[in-house]
């Protein structure tokens, strides 16, 4: 029955909205009209007039009034889908019936640590093995599962000493990532007296890298209340040393202080803790610069930002490795001794080849490289003084998720972990003597079979000629005649690459007859920095161009028909759903966005926003302003139009992507709409940006998402007997 909120009807001095939703079910959704509060603001000449601005401010209790509304709005309606709880029961079963996976690998002399995890727990934890081949050694470190049962700590982050004796994990709450440095001995499990506050949070993240004899570690530290501003207090990182056993009050300074409000810093310690790499990011945007620090405790810049150096790795021969994408966008990996760390003089010991280097781990005699060909990867091994590589096998169209070179040993073995769409992840040993892979026992097994299925890489040509991939997941046997439910997924932004995932939740898709598409947008990293680029700033468009041609191209070639297409992304890809759905309204029948970024003239405004200024640009250059006015999905809504069914999901505790954005959209979409589908918020309170969300919400949250889809795609789901 109708919910009646006096306050709303107060203000807005008119009755409820009454939708009634087509799809497998008709439902009533009855959905108060917003208020409407015009605030104007003018733009080099542009005025805009945002009505919604209002609900910007969380702490306003209309706001939670609000909010809480549209969350029980859309609670009656996807708890009554007919999916909704067969999709939870099956999802459960898969994920639950499903092996445990471990991730996150890291080595130390003797000592291999990985994070673990297998439902029911809730959340991932820390364990310890004498090798990935050796399952019966496994000990728990720490289960953030044991310090709250509620299932909401989480480990952001772990950092073993060099020794591997005791071991810096960051821990925060409800999805928050405000992270809390905590130290425990390896060999008991036992907490030391050690915390280290404002080490980490979502805006720059956090980062620890440990002395040589393990009596102190170095850390990113974000201003304390009282040293700035509150707006400045989740800015200005820099780095800090703390000595074991004394108070952080005592804590030594060692750099920051004067790098951009928008730092991020990443540190790396020396297999031998004489050195000290900080890798800083100027925002999101990509820019990065080197610092390093010597035996004696000097601090010298060897990159700048303009230098193009992306990442860099210490070896095992008295020398820094860096990544370059100057005039290399698919990169070269560089030599630089530590004892003279000269970018001018550095050797060229990886030159830019067709694959576009990601990722590189520098073994005892020589380099491994992961590759990614387009989405897909592939490994080589460069064995030291020779630029003619060995091929690592690996799965046909996998991706090489991480590469670890086993420390205390003189072998060039590695280990990496390879995964699929289709098969589950197996973390693999290879050793260059043999030129074979082989599987070690931290291999994962999964309900969720796909040997029925396969995977199709096609092209669609976006708007400007160019070709644009696409990673089709479908049945064999599938025909095209245009009557498959289809969900494309996309991203493009960042230089972040779509590779290739095992997701258990493919299985419940193409069980309920559909086919499911990854599409390689530029504004990813798939073809290197020049694919970035053209889809960044100014160029952000050509993003959207490519995701809208991948959905034409899936209409034309049969796959699927108008009414039987979905899409759905997160983040900056929930920016590209609200483009799409404001630009091409009549392509798509429904949408899924989760935590998604809608009013592009305010993201910087927000608590995270301004690390995005290099990614997206900002309102302040005049040629940056239109172009992010020209496709905010939120100025872009028009009254009056016929918009695809929507919904929208976020979580109050995202610090990466302001929950606001989620609000404003949805009352602009509601008021806007012509059409008889459903605009729904969900919101979580348990939950931020994803990171740290604990297994039955994220349960909840693919089971919304599918019966959402199912009802409005007129999918009949019966889950498989077994």
């Amino acid at each position: 029955m109708p919910m009646v909120v006096n306050r709303f009807i107060a203000r807005t001095g008119s009755v409820f909205l009454s939708l009634v939703i087509t799809g497998a079910s008709a439902f009533a959704l009855d959905v108060p009209p917003t208020a409407k509060h015009p605030v104007t603001n003018t733009y080099h000449g542009t005025t805009v007039v945002d009505d919604y601005l209002w609900l910007e401010n969380f702490g306003d209790p209309a706001v939670k009034e609000w909010n809480q509304v549209q969350n029980k709005v859309s609670r009656a309606y996807l708890d009554s889908r007919p999916a909704r709880t067969a999709v939870a029961e099956r999802l459960r079963q898969l994920y639950s019936a499903a092996s445990a996976n471990y991730s996150g690998l890291q080595s130390r002399p003797g000592v291999v640590f990985a994070m673990k995890f297998k439902p029911p727990a809730q959340q991932p934890w820390l364990i310890a093995l004498t090798s990935p081949d050796d399952l019966a050694s496994e000990r728990v470190v720490l289960d953030p599962n044991k310090l709250n049962a509620k299932g909401t700590t989480a480990i952001d982050f772990y950092v073993p000493s060099l020794d591997g004796k005791r071991v810096a994990m960051s821990l925060s709450e409800n999805g928050s990532e405000d992270g809390t440095i905590h130290i425990y001995d390896v060999a008991t499990g036992q907490p030391l007296p050690d915390q280290i506050p404002r080490v980490q949070f979502a805006t720059g993240g956090g980062s620890v890298a440990w002395n040589a004899d393990g009596t102190g570690l170095y850390y990113t530290r974000y201003p304390h209340t009282g040293e700035r501003p509150p707006e400045d207090l989740n800015f200005y990182q820099q780095v800090y040393f703390h000595k074991l056993g004394t108070p952080v009050e005592q804590d030594h300074y060692e750099i920051g202080k004067d790098l951009p409000r928008i730092a991020e810093i990443e540190l790396a310690a020396s297999k031998d803790g004489r050195y000290l790499l900080a890798t800083v990011a100027n925002g999101d945007g990509g820019e990065y610069a080197l610092y390093l620090r010597n035996p004696e405790g000097q601090w010298t810049q060897i990159t700048k930002f303009s230098d193009w150096i992306k990442h860099g790795e210490f070896g095992r021969d008295g020398a820094l490795y860096v990544l370059s994408r100057k005039n290399a966008p698919h990169g070269k990996i560089l030599r630089l001794p530590l004892a003279t760390p000269e970018l001018a003089k550095a050797e060229v010991v990886v030159p830019e080849s067709a694959g576009v280097i990601e990722e590189f781990s520098p073994s005892p005699g020589g380099l491994y490289v992961a590759d990614l060909v387009g989405g897909p990867s592939q490994i080589r091994f460069f064995k030291r003084g020779s630029k003619s590589p060995m091929e690592v096998p690996v799965k046909p169209v996998s991706a090489v998720q991480q590469m670890v070179s086993p420390e205390g040993v003189e072998s060039d073995q590695v280990w990496f972990k390879n995964i699929s769409y289709i098969e589950p992840f197996v973390w693999m040993s290879f050793d260059p003597a043999t030129g074979k892979s082989r599987p070690t026992a931290l291999a994962g097994t999964s309900p969720a079979d796909f040997s029925d299925s396969e995977v199709m890489r096609e092209f669609a040509t976006s708007k400007d000629g160019t070709k644009v991939p696409l990673n089709i997941i479908r049945r064999k046997g599938t025909k095209l005649n245009g009557g498959n439910p289809t969900l494309l997924y996309g991203y493009g932004g960042y230089g972040v690459s779509l590779t290739p995932a095992f997701r258990a939740a493919t299985r419940v898709w193409l069980d309920a007859g559909g086919v499911y598409v990854v599409a390689n947008l530029r504004g990813g990293g798939e073809f290197g920095e020049e694919w970035h680029t053209a889809g960044n700033l100014t160029k952000k468009q050509n993003v959207f161009d490519d995701f809208a041609a991948a959905a034409q191209y899936l209409i034309k070639t049969g796959y699927t028909r108008r009414d039987k297409l979905a899409i759905e992304g997160a983040s900056n890809g929930g920016l590209l759903m609200g483009a799409l759905l404001t630009q091409h309204p009549d392509l798509i029948r429904a949408v899924v966005s989760h935590v998604g970024i809608y009013d592009s003239l305010r993201t910087e405004l927000d608590p995270n926003g301004e690390f995005n200024i290099t990614e997206f640009g900002t309102v302040k250059n005049p040629e940056q302003f239109k172009a992010l006015y020209d496709y905010s999905p939120y100025q872009r809504v028009v009254n009056g139009t016929r918009y695809p069914a929507v919904l929208l999901m976020t979580g109050d505790n995202d610090h990466r992507v302001n929950p606001s954005h989620s609000r404003k959209m949805a009352a602009r979409l509601q008021a806007a709409n012509k059409s008889k589908n459903p605009i729904l918020l969900r919101t979580t309170a348990i939950a931020g940006h994803g990171m740290g969300t604990g297994l039955d919400e994220r349960i909840a949250g693919e089971a919304d998402a599918y019966a959402f889809l199912f009802d409005q795609l007129g999918i009949k789901y019966k889950a498989p007997s077994k």
